[in-house]
């Protein structure tokens, strides 16, 4: 009586292969840096911006996750965090954030 052990693939074979496998979007998750987060923004077509994970924590910018909870719920049609505003509106908000 004996055992089979199914092949083990190594890490970076599975890796590589994951990785290439992957669509734009999720590879373009790779450039995010530690510490932001990417988020889409626009009524049409939507801009990627990346922003420090501190701003969660602000007012300004919780009332703008209420308002992507409120349209899109927990499915965003970008596969990220979509905000619900236009580019103008979101980069006066950053620009706020930024000077505090």
């Amino acid at each position: 009586m004996g055992f089979r052990v199914p092949k083990v693939v190594p890490a970076k074979r599975f890796l590589r292969r994951s990785l290439s496998n992957s669509n734009k979007a999720a590879s373009m998750a790779v450039d995010v840096p530690k510490g932001h987060l990417a988020v889409y923004v626009g009524e049409n077509e939507k801009k990627r911006f990346v922003v420090p994970v501190s701003f969660l924590s602000q007012p300004l910018f919780q009332e703008l996750l209420i308002q992507a909870e409120e349209e899109y719920g927990y499915d965003h049609p970008m596969g990220g965090l979509t905000i619900p505003c236009t580019e103008d509106a979101f980069i006066n908000i950053i620009s706020n954030l930024n000077a505090s």
